[in-house]
C-alpha cells in the first residue's frame, strides 16, 4: 500500500454536504468519493475538478460528472489548504444557478460566524 501525500485536507461544514452526498446513486457517489480524494492528493487541480466562481467571495465548485449527469459541490478554502465543503447541487443547465450560488455563500457566512 502507498502512503499518498495529502496537499489538502477536506471536511464537513454541519450537514449540508452530507444530505446531498445521501441522496445520489452509488456510482455518483463512488465519483465524488474519487473527485474528493484528487482534489486531497493533486499538488496542482486541474479547473476540470476544482473551479473558482466568478464574483463570489472566495467560493468554489467540485466538479463532478459521471455520463451525462453533472454535480457541482461548493466549497471553500480556510487556513489556506483546508476545504470546507458546503452544499451540492445536480445541475441541469449550462450556467450555475444564483440561488444555488446565494445558498452557499450564506452557508460559508454561518460557519465564518461560528468560527468567531
Amino acid at each position: 500500500m502507498t502512503n499518498t501525500q495529502k496537499f489538502r485536507t477536506i471536511v464537513f461544514f454541519k450537514d449540508y454536504f452530507e444530505l446531498f452526498y445521501e441522496q445520489q446513486r452509488e456510482k455518483v457517489k463512488a465519483k465524488i468519493v474519487w473527485t474528493l480524494k484528487l482534489i486531497e492528493t493533486l499538488p496542482v487541480i486541474p479547473e476540470t475538478y476544482l473551479k473558482h466562481i466568478e464574483n463570489s467571495k472566495g467560493l468554489y465548485e467540485v466538479r463532478v460528472q459521471l455520463g451525462s449527469d453533472i454535480f457541482r459541490i461548493f466549497c471553500f478554502f480556510d487556513e489556506g489548504q483546508l476545504i470546507i465543503l458546503i452544499n451540492g447541487f445536480n445541475k441541469k443547465t449550462k450556467k450555475t444557478p444564483s440561488s444555488e450560488i446565494q445558498k452557499a455563500l450564506s452557508i460559508k457566512q454561518e460557519y465564518e460566524n461560528e468560527k468567531k
